[in-house]
């Protein structure tokens, strides 16, 4: 998320796909040079202080995935729209079974809340756009994975500083090898960290030695919101809302190229103050004014200026840097905004 999130498909969506095959690989994959990659990872991983055993036992039978290569490479060309994206996600059922969570978890979320100062209903909709509440489960084993995507060409100095991250979890006993599963690129648990992100943010709520973001509810909850709190949320605001533009708006008000480093934020102007918007004819989705608080907000269009609008606050990048895409993001605080019941207008 940010922990990882280069791709920008959600494991919910990705998972219509079915089950990735770790079958034996390819021919295409080059055999030989990924022994000698492999070798070298062995010697790298022993000098960062990782003991023997650990390297030995979790490098012993691995071999390449050429279909994780193929899916890494083909993720840029999948497009959705908006609307299409949002439809697939937040759907009834979605919705009730996120309410259902909240109900059922109401007191450790609570708890979670009160520590991390995030509220319950953007801990259950990340929870509930990474892995469906917990029910998509992870299927590839994860050295395998991220020993893949290390030996390949487009990014390997990422992927090989994850696979060392992951090395280093099995080494401190955080789980065990048996467990070690994640999805095709690499990220892991009910929360989809990345290892690298698991190690910098994952929390053992229970106090029990462990952090358990693979099935520890407390862990899971208090992971996502120490993300979300380590990268500046705040709970005395929301992440946003759907805006209605004027029919007429100066585009030099509205331009949409100062915003974009990192590229994947894109389409985001630079803030102004709430009363500024207003004061330009920025409105509620309803037609309704924008709230009377002395706080910025930037203007998003994800689709350009002639798509979906939504004025956005602090909160908004910290979901970017969970995973930076505005798809994401913005369906992240409708998803939340639905479990709660909050209105949107």
């Amino acid at each position: 998320m940010g922990h990882r999130h280069f791709a920008l498909i959600l494991p919910m969506l990705a998972a219509l796909a079915g089950p990735l095959s770790v079958a034996a690989a390819e021919p295409e994959v080059d055999q030989a040079a990924f022994a000698t990659f492999l070798d070298g990872v062995r010697q790298e991983a022993l000098q960062r202080g990782i003991k023997p055993a650990t390297v030995q036992a979790a490098l012993a039978d691995v071999k390449p995935i050429r279909r994780i290569i193929e899916r890494d490479r083909a993720q840029a060309e999948f497009k959705l729209t908006l609307e299409t994206y949002r439809a697939r996600v937040v759907t009834p059922a979605n919705i009730a079974r996120g309410q259902q969570m909240a109900a059922k978890h109401s007191k450790l979320l609570d708890a979670v809340a009160r520590r991390y100062h995030v509220q319950p209903r953007f801990i259950l909709a990340i929870w509930g756009m990474e892995t469906r509440y917990g029910a998509v489960k992870a299927n590839v084993p994860l050295i395998p994975a991220l020993a893949t995507l290390a030996f390949d060409a487009r990014r390997p100095q990422f992927f090989r500083n994850q696979l060392f991250d992951a090395l280093s979890i099995l080494d401190r006993g955080y789980i065990g090898l048996d467990r070690l599963y994640g999805s095709w690129a690499g990220a892991m648990g009910q929360p989809q960290f990345m290892p690298s992100s698991y190690l910098a943010y994952a929390q053992d709520f229970d106090g029990d030695g462990k952090r358990d973001i693979w099935q520890n509810p407390g862990d899971v909850f208090a992971s996502i919101a120490n993300y979300l709190a380590q990268h500046g949320w705040r709970d005395d605001m929301t992440w946003g809302r759907a805006v209605r533009l004027p029919a007429k708006i100066d585009d030099a008000k509205i331009d949409l190229g100062r915003a974009a480093a990192p590229a994947c934020r894109a389409k985001t102007t630079d803030t102004r103050k709430l009363a500024q918007w207003q004061a330009l004819g920025v409105r509620r989705s309803d037609g309704g004014a924008l709230p009377a608080r002395d706080i910025a907000a930037a203007l998003v269009l994800p689709e350009g200026k002639t798509g979906p609008a939504f004025l956005v606050y602090a909160n908004y990048a910290a979901i970017m840097a969970y995973n930076c895409a505005h798809l994401y993001a913005v369906t992240v605080g409708t998803l939340a905004d639905r479990i709660g019941a909050v209105p949107n207008g």
